[in-house]
C-alpha cells in the first residue's frame, strides 16, 4: 500500500492483540499484554456497579459476560470481585474493576492512553455514578478519554470533570449500513433517509439538498452536541458511504479541531480492509481494531 509517511493511531479494542493472543477481551491480563506491548491507545468497556467501581463488561446483564446474573446495576464492588469471565476457557480470569486499570496505568511509565466505552446510555438519577466515573480516573489525567454514543452524560461530564478527553459515537443520530444487512427494531436510528442513511433528523425525510451538503449539515450539528469534544467515533462503513457522496468527515472535523476515528478495522474483514487506504488519505487519524499488530503492519 502506497500510504502517506504520517503515522496513524492504532486503538486496541478491548485491549486486544493479535498473532494468536488468546486474552480475554476486556480482562486485566489482556490491558497488562497491551502496555507491555506499548500500545499507544488501549479501549476497554466500562459499566456502573451500584456502589464505588466500574465493572469491565459490555453488556447490561451479569449473564452476558460473566459468572454471575441480573442486571450489573444491582452487583456491588465486593461481590464483583468474585466474578469471572464467562468466555473464558480459563475459569480462574476475573472480571476487573475500574480502579484494577487505573492502578495498573498508574503503575506503568508509558503514554499509552486509556478510552473507555462508557455503556451506561440511560441517564442516572442523579450525578454520583459520574462523580464517581471521573474520581476513578483523576490520577491518569490527560491519559484517560470517555466515549460513548450517549451525549447527554458526555455533557454532565464536562460539567463535572471539565479536565477530562471526551468522544462521541455518532451513531445514534446518523448510520449507514449494506441494505442487505439486517437491522434490529430497536436500534436508533430507527427512519431509512431519503439519502440512503439511517437517520431520525427531519433533514433525512426528503432530498432537499445533495447527499454532501445534507451530511455537512448533520456533522455540523453533531459537533455541537458536546461542547469541547475531541474525537469522533464513526463506523467505517459510514464514512466510505459518505466519502461516495462527496463528504469527508475527517476535512470537516478538522475545521473545528476534532480528530476522527474509524471502527472497527480489522485485517480480517474485507470490507474495512478495502476501505483503509481511501480512509486513510481522507485524514482519518485513528483506527480501532481487534487486531492492531496486523493493522499497523497493513498501514506500514
Amino acid at each position: 500500500m502506497d500510504l502517506p509517511i504520517r503515522p496513524p493511531v492504532i486503538v486496541h479494542h478491548q485491549a486486544a492483540l493479535d498473532e494468536g493472543e488468546t486474552r480475554v477481551p476486556n480482562s486485566l491480563e489482556a490491558i497488562a499484554a497491551c502496555l507491555d506491548a506499548h500500545a499507544e491507545f488501549v479501549e476497554i468497556d466500562v459499566t456502573a456497579l451500584r456502589d464505588a467501581d466500574y465493572l469491565l463488561v459490555h453488556d447490561p446483564l451479569l449473564e452476558a459476560e460473566t459468572s454471575g446474573d441480573g442486571p450489573v446495576a444491582e452487583c456491588s464492588a465486593a461481590d464483583a470481585r468474585r466474578l469471572k469471565f464467562r468466555c473464558s476457557s480459563e475459569s480462574a480470569v476475573s472480571v476487573p474493576l475500574l480502579s484494577d486499570v487505573v492502578a495498573l496505568f498508574a503503575q506503568r511509565a508509558s503514554d499509552t492512553r486509556l478510552q473507555l466505552d462508557f455503556k451506561n446510555t440511560r441517564p442516572f438519577p442523579d450525578d454520583e455514578p459520574l462523580q464517581r466515573l471521573a474520581q476513578l480516573l483523576e490520577p491518569l489525567g490527560s491519559r484517560a478519554l470517555v466515549s460513548t454514543n450517549a451525549d447527554w452524560q458526555l455533557r454532565k461530564l464536562r460539567r463535572i470533570a471539565p479536565w477530562l478527553d471526551l468522544g462521541l459515537d455518532i451513531h445514534f443520530y446518523l448510520d449507514w449500513q449494506e441494505p442487505d444487512r439486517a437491522r434490529a427494531p430497536e436500534t436508533y436510528p430507527r427512519q431509512y433517509g431519503a439519502h440512503g442513511y439511517w437517520d431520525d433528523h427531519p433533514l433525512a425525510r426528503e432530498k432537499f439538498w445533495s447527499a454532501a451538503d445534507y451530511l455537512g449539515d448533520r456533522c455540523a450539528s453533531l459537533v455541537g452536541l458536546v461542547p469541547g469534544v475531541s474525537t469522533f467515533y464513526v463506523s467505517y462503513r459510514l464514512l466510505r458511504r459518505s466519502l461516495d457522496d462527496g463528504f469527508n468527515w475527517a476535512a470537516a472535523l478538522h475545521a473545528q479541531g476534532i480528530k476522527l476515528d474509524a471502527w472497527t478495522m480489522d485485517v480480517t474483514s474485507r470490507g474495512a480492509m478495502s476501505a483503509l487506504q481511501r480512509l486513510y488519505d481522507a485524514g482519518v487519524d485513528q483506527f480501532t481494531t481487534n487486531t492492531p499488530r496486523a493493522l499497523a503492519a497493513a498501514l506500514g
